[in-house]
C-alpha cells in the first residue's frame, strides 16, 4: 500500500511492487506511513534512530517507484508516441534512455517508450534480492547507496516528464494534489540524504524552491 494514496484503485503502470509482510522492512514502512499522516514531511523522511540507512533508503525507494508507477498510470492514455516523441521536461531537456546492459549507447525515443524502458529497469533492480535483499540478515551490497541514487535520479525524469508536459491533464482529473504532495515527499527525501545532484533537479528546480519555502 503506497503511504499517500491508501487503497485508491488507480490503475498502474507497472505491478505494483510489495514489501513482504512480516519482514522488518514492513514494519519501516508501516512507521513511513504513520509519520507521514502527521503531515510534517521534513520530520517523515528522517532516518527513524537505530534504523539502518541502507534499509531505509530501499524502503523510501520501492514506495516511491509505487507512486510514480500510479501517478504515471493516470495520464498514460495522454502520453504517446505522438504527443510526447522525445523524452522531455520542457524545452531545455531531453532525455535518451541507457541501461549499461542491454542499451549500451543511449538511445533518443519516445516518452512512453522512456518510461517503460525506465520503470521496466527500476523494477529488475528491486526485484533482484542480491540488491534489495527483502530477508532478515541478508545484507545490502556495499554499493547499494550508489544504486539506489541511479533509481531515485531516473524516477526524478518521470515526475520532471509529467509536470512539464501533462501537467494540465493531471489537473483535469483533479490528480494535482496528489502529485505535489507524492513529489515534495520524493524532493524532501532525497534532499534529505543527499541522494541526487542538483544539476539533475534543474528541471524543476523552480517548484522545489517553492515547495521548500513554503515549509519554512
Amino acid at each position: 500500500m503506497s503511504f499517500l494514496f491508501g487503497s485508491r484503485n488507480n490503475k498502474t503502470f507497472k505491478p505494483k511492487k510489495n514489501i513482504p509482510e512480516g519482514t522488518h522492512q514492513y514494519d519501516l514502512m508501516k512507521h513511513a506511513a504513520v509519520t507521514l499522516g502527521s503531515g510534517n514531511l521534513r520530520l517523515a523522511v528522517m532516518l527513524p534512530e537505530g534504523e539502518d540507512l541502507n534499509e531505509w533508503v530501499a524502503v523510501n525507494t520501492v514506495d516511491f517507484f509505487n507512486q510514480i508507477n500510479m501517478l504515471y498510470g493516470t495520464i498514460t492514455e495522454f502520453c504517446s508516441e505522438e504527443t510526447c516523441p522525445v523524452m522531455s521536461a520542457g524545452p531545455k531537456y531531453e532525455y535518451h534512455w541507457a541501461d549499461g546492459t542491454t542499451i549500451k549507447k543511449p538511445i533518443k525515443c519516445s516518452a512512453p517508450k522512456y518510461i517503460d524502458y525506465l520503470m521496466t529497469w527500476v523494477q529488475d533492480q528491486l526485484d533482484d534480492e542480491t540488491i534489495f535483499p527483502s530477508k532478515i540478515g541478508v545484507p545490502f551490497p556495499k554499493n547499494f547507496l550508489t544504486i539506489a541514487k541511479t533509481i531515485l535520479k531516473r524516477l526524478f525524469r518521470v515526475y520532471a516528464h509529467i509536470y512539464h508536459q501533462h501537467f494540465k491533464e493531471v489537473v483535469q482529473l483533479s490528480e494535482e494534489a496528489h502529485l505535489n504532495t507524492s513529489f515534495k515527499h520524493f524532493i524532501f527525501f532525497v534532499q534529505e540524504f543527499s541522494l541526487i545532484d542538483r544539476k539533475e533537479l534543474a528541471p524543476l528546480q523552480e517548484l522545489i524552491d517553492k515547495l521548500s519555502c513554503k515549509d519554512r
